[in-house]
Formats: structure tokens, sequence, C-alpha cells
């Protein structure tokens, strides 16, 4: 009995200095992109507001740790009233509702604008996701934030996932990305959360700038 007991301790306190040196991390390392990149900001902002009508930042409810939604931060890749032309164009063609169903996205997504495409494929939409990460409502490596209508389809893998913070990239992104069904995301997806550790985390970490270099 002493020796279980020991073990849980033990457990314990490696747990707490994962999160508290995770935390940590992710207040540097968010706070200094935000500096960094606040010229990309301006440039990114500018593109958009020129290409197309609508606010340049994007804001969306998502799944958050432990089921809290929260407002998710991105650059605007798409049109206006992006969600309900998916609505129309699923009702209208049924071979994109099967990859939509299959894949939860298009590969060949209509809504998409011409600067959409290039921060999409750069990632650089993703960069005002550091001010969610700097707020604790996301961090640099987790899961991919949900939709709410996606829960439903996450199934017997919500309970894992919502274990952990959402993060700006995580072991789906650099394991597969658009190569990846739903299903298989989601599989990945609640094997971090139930194997998350410093490890994992840095490998991810260095392996996201490899995919981007590779332009994945």
């Amino acid at each position: 009995m002493h020796s279980e007991k020991a073990v849980t301790a033990d457990f314990s306190i490696s747990s707490s200095i994962y999160h508290v040196i995770k935390r940590s991390f992710d207040i540097i390392v968010s706070a200094l992109g935000l500096i960094i990149s606040s010229p990309i900001f301006l440039i990114v902002i500018i593109a958009i507001k020129l290409e197309s009508k609508g606010p340049a930042i994007f804001t969306q409810e998502r799944i958050g740790k432990d089921g809290n939604t929260f407002k998710l931060y991105k650059f605007r890749s798409m049109v206006m009233d992006a969600d309900k032309i998916l609505f129309d164009l699923l009702e209208k063609d049924l071979d994109m509702t099967r990859e939509y169903k299959l894949n939860k996205k298009l590969k060949n997504d209509p809504r998409i604008t011409k600067v959409g495409k290039f921060i999409r494929k750069t990632s650089i939409d993703e960069l005002p996701q550091l001010v969610n990460v700097l707020f604790g409502e996301m961090s640099l490596i987790g899961n991919r934030p949900y939709l709410p209508r996606e829960k439903e389809d996450m199934g017997k893998y919500y309970d894992d996932i919502v274990k952990t913070k959402p993060g700006i990239t995580g072991y789906w992104q650099v394991s597969g990305r658009s190569e990846t069904t739903f299903e298989e995301r989601l599989k990945m997806e609640a094997e971090y959360s139930n194997q998350s550790s410093m490890k994992l985390d840095l490998k991810i970490f260095f392996k996201t700038f490899i995919v981007l270099f590779k332009g994945q």
C-alpha cells in the first residue's frame, strides 16, 4: 500500500511540473511571437481588406479544455458568410457532401480567397491564435480546436480529446495533416491527450517547423 501511494504522489508532482512548464512556455513564446510577427499582422490585414470586404480577423466559437467553449481568432481566409455558403454547396453537390463527411473539410474549397490560399499554405492564418494562447484558452501544442457542431461526430474520442487545451499545432498536424480522415485525426488526438508529455511536446514543436518548411 505504501509503495502504491508513493507512485501516485510522484506521478502527481511530475504532472504538475509539466503543466507549469508548459504554461510558462506558452506565455513566453506567444508574447514574443505577437511582438515579432506584428509587421506580418499589418501586411496580412491590408492584403485581406484589399481583396475582399469584411473583417480581417475571423472569430469562431470552438471547444476548449473540459468542453468549455471560447472564441478562436484567425486571419479570415474565406469569403464572408462561409458557413452559409458551405451548407448551400453540400445541399447541391453529393460528392462534396461525401468528402466533407469523411474529412470535415474540402480539398478544393471554393470559399477560400486568393490571399486565403497563401496564408493557409504558410499557416500564417493561425498567427492570431497566439492571443488565445496568451489568454490561456489554447496552448502552442495540443489538439485541434473543434467546432461545437462537430461534438457529436467526435463520438467516443470526445472525452479524451477535451482533457487537454487545443493547440495551434499538434500531433495530427505534424503526422499527415491533409492526408488523414476525420476518424484518423480523432484517434491521433485522443492518443496525444493520454500520452502528452514535455518530450512529446518538444518533438511536435520542432517537427512543426520541418512541416512548414516543406510546405505541407
